[in-house]
């Protein structure tokens, strides 16, 4: 089995982060996606999430009707940073005979060398690079084949879907029109609850 890892915030999930799955499990003919929100990520404030019961749901939400994508909250259940090298070892421990891959973003590839532990990252997992820009191909090659002396690396050719959470949280916050980057019941729910209404925040997974 070919099995696809996607963290982040999820902060919230939108038609990007759904583009970026598919993209993967077209190009690399993944047998599935796990979306793993994020408890604590390294790079961003926590007081600017949403709960964390309520970004699993919001993913599950938007993935429903797809079977090839699940979404795990392992991460969510660790008391600690979540670091990308404890997820891959949890899921290369609970798929010892699959092909694992780490799904990213164009922005992720590019400070990649900056996570912890990247270079066992990438003995564990083959990363798979999904652009979320226009016109960053290049750089994109050049940084993917400064690190493919760690592992694997292989980037996709479909054209970027360029949306981000803090866009969204913007237009929330600003009452502006959201509804068309994110799943109809994604939007439902975020409206019923009141998510996003008073905090722009600046995460942009």
């Amino acid at each position: 089995m070919r099995i696809g890892i996607y963290g982040g915030s999820f902060n919230p999930i939108h038609n990007g982060h759904i583009h970026v799955a598919k993209s993967a499990i077209n190009d690399f003919r993944l047998d599935r996606v796990i979306f793993v929100p994020s408890r604590i990520s390294p790079h961003r404030s926590i007081d600017e999430y949403i709960p964390g019961s309520e970004r699993v749901k919001l993913v599950r939400m938007a993935i429903k009707d797809d079977a090839r994508m699940r979404c795990s909250d392992w991460e969510l259940r660790q008391d600690r940073v979540s670091y990308t090298i404890f997820t891959v070892r949890h899921f290369r421990k609970k798929y010892p005979d699959a092909d694992l891959f780490l799904l990213v973003g164009s922005d992720m590839l590019l400070s990649f060398d900056s996570w912890n532990s990247y270079q066992d990252i990438l003995a564990e997992a083959e990363l798979i690079v999904v652009s979320r820009h226009d016109g960053d191909m290049a750089q994109l090659e050049a940084k993917a084949e400064e690190l493919r002396r760690f592992g694997r690396i292989s980037i996709s050719c479909t054209p970027p879907l360029e949306i981000s959470s803090s866009e969204i949280r913007k237009k929330i916050a600003k009452n502006e029109d959201f509804a068309c980057y994110l799943n109809e019941s994604v939007v439902q729910y975020i409206g019923m609850m009141g998510y996003y209404k008073e905090r722009g925040g600046i995460d942009n997974v």
